[in-house]
């Protein structure tokens, strides 16, 4: 179970860093972030297959969004200095406890 939650992780990781190079490849025109852009969401979606093998998709599709869109918010904020409301930073957090729930609460068969 552990090794699945990694890869799941690891699929957040790939997403996000995937997405954070949107803005940089500037309307994929800029080939270095562009490759580097289509290999993170390539691995994040390769990483995902393993996962949705153990975990209700429905969770893996919960986990990864949720996470991805705190995270990218938060990076959003440190490294492109994004503003964020505090109902903006309520709602993110409320995004954490609902993910946190939704594992903590799921009953699955390992097989």
């Amino acid at each position: 179970m552990l090794k699945t939650y990694l890869f799941l992780i690891g699929a957040i990781f790939c997403e996000v860093a995937g997405t954070m190079l949107l803005p940089v490849s500037q309307n994929f025109t800029k080939l270095i972030p562009t490759t580097f852009l289509a290999v993170f969401y390539l691995t994040a979606f390769y990483l995902l297959t393993f996962v949705v093998n153990k975990l209700p998709i429905a969770i893996v599709y919960a986990t990864w969004s949720g996470l991805g869109i705190f995270t990218i918010a938060i990076l959003g904020y440190i490294f492109f200095k994004q503003s964020l409301t505090w109902q903006a930073v309520l709602g993110l957090f409320l995004i954490v406890i609902g993910v946190v729930l939704v594992n903590s609460f799921n009953v699955t068969k390992i097989n």
